[in-house]
């Protein structure tokens, strides 16, 4: 019985313990390099920091080709494999190299050492297709020599551009940020995120032109002008995002919907104000100055400013004809429907204007009301001086109460 506990042990463990990855030597070399299949040898060294962190990615790129199309396979250039490392002038660890079916003349393997990387060198080289699952296409404008000019030089278009290299280790940790932002900016028709390899030998030219000599370099080249700013900010999202509205003129956030800020216009946002604090008389005074502001300043402007600036006058117009709950209702049903998922970014966007606006008409009330809940607070604190200490408990216990309001009510503004 404990014979068979033990043997079976014995199996998990070389079951487990199992590789693909081929070890080679001076003795089986050229049963697997040179012959039917192409190979991808590792020369590697067993006290090797970058070897180490290479095993794990090797092993699961030898998963993921069919050992009768293609060999991974690895030597210790250090031991058994010493005589192997210097016949193939191997100056370093690790070392990968490519041979060609039926040829014992390799070629060097420069580009990253990630899973993708390797897959997709071996890929191309085979012709075998991996079982990696690919990764989603790129949201970032993809550039290179036969189409730069064409989008990041547009006179229309306001174009940010990332010069990357394919083995960069601080380009791959910019990538998740970065293809966020040009998802966040999909509906900017008029401000590209986009991405390069410039270290692809076709696109060095470019990079070259535009003094790229390090990677990530990023550069912003704005409409109208064929000579780019260089970024210089931060790699997170929000630095990003930041630097693009300020130079595209947008109101984007993370998430990719608006800002609280998009399609404001303060000259608008005062008269909404006022034209909700105005009595019900004075109401209409308001809405005529909200027009002629409309009619005198507005012409010519883009449509989506027009647009915005046409809502002020329409939801003055509405709560002259239906009266406050108007406002109210709106709002509501506008945010029941900026949670839907269903909706299109270009809806989306919509909704978003026309709640900014909206707030605008309800903002100084609020903050009136706020106020108002500060000077009873003040006139609670006055009156409680003047009664005996066991009522002056009651009424500061109230007073408190009071104040706390207020300060909700500030912080909801």
């Amino acid at each position: 019985m404990k014979f068979a506990i033990s043997l079976s042990l014995f199996a998990l463990a070389a079951l487990a313990s199992a590789s693909n990855v081929i070890d080679l030597d001076t003795k089986n070399f050229e049963e697997y390099v040179g012959g039917d299949r192409p190979a991808l040898v590792e020369f590697y060294a067993p006290w090797c920091g970058h070897c180490k962190n290479l095993a794990p990615v090797y092993e699961q790129l030898a998963d993921a080709f069919p050992s009768d199309k293609v060999v991974i396979a690895k030597t210790d250039a250090d031991g058994v494999g010493r005589d192997l490392g210097s016949k193939y002038d191997v100056k370093g660890f690790p070392t990968l190299k490519w041979f060609p079916k039926g040829s014992l003349t390799p070629e060097d393997y420069s580009s990253g050492r990630d899973l993708e990387a390797l897959a997709g060198f071996v890929s191309e080289k085979s012709g075998v297709k991996s079982k990696i699952k690919p990764p989603p296409p790129p949201v970032a404008v993809q550039l290179d020599a036969s189409n730069f000019d064409d989008i990041a030089l547009d006179n229309d278009k306001n174009v940010l551009v990332a010069f990357t290299a394919p083995w960069c280790g601080h380009c791959k940790n910019m990538k998740p940020a970065y293809e966020k932002v040009a998802k966040a900016f999909l509906s900017e028709s008029d401000c590209v995120v986009a991405q390069m390899d410039a270290d692809a030998a076709p696109n060095k030219p470019v990079a070259a032109k535009y003094d790229v000599r390090s990677f990530p370099t990023i550069k912003f080249f704005p409409k109208g002008s064929k000579e780019p700013i260089a970024y210089s900010t931060g790699r997170s999202e929000q630095q990003f995002i930041d630097f693009l509205n300020e130079h595209c003129g947008t109101h984007r956030s993370i998430t990719g919907l608006l800002s609280e800020t998009a399609g404001k216009v303060l000259t608008l946002d005062t008269l909404a104000s006022n034209f909700f604090t105005a009595s019900l008389p004075e109401r209409p005074d308001v809405l005529g100055k909200a027009r002629e502001y409309l009619a005198a300043t507005l012409t010519g402007a883009d449509k989506k400013t027009n647009t915005s600036a046409e809502y002020y006058v329409k939801a003055m117009e509405r709560v002259i004809e239906k009266g406050e709950g108007w406002l109210t209702k709106e709002q509501a049903r506008i945010a029941g429907l900026l949670a839907s998922p269903s909706l299109a970014p270009t809806k989306l966007d919509e909704l978003k204007i026309k709640a900014n606006i909206l707030s605008s008409f309800a903002a100084q009330k609020a903050s009136e009301a706020a106020d108002a809940a500060e000077d009873i607070y003040e006139q609670v604190v006055d009156a409680a001086k003047q009664v005996p200490q066991q009522a002056k408990d009651g009424v500061d216990q109230f007073a408190d109460a009071v104040q706390d309001k207020a300060k909700k009510i500030k912080e909801e503004l």
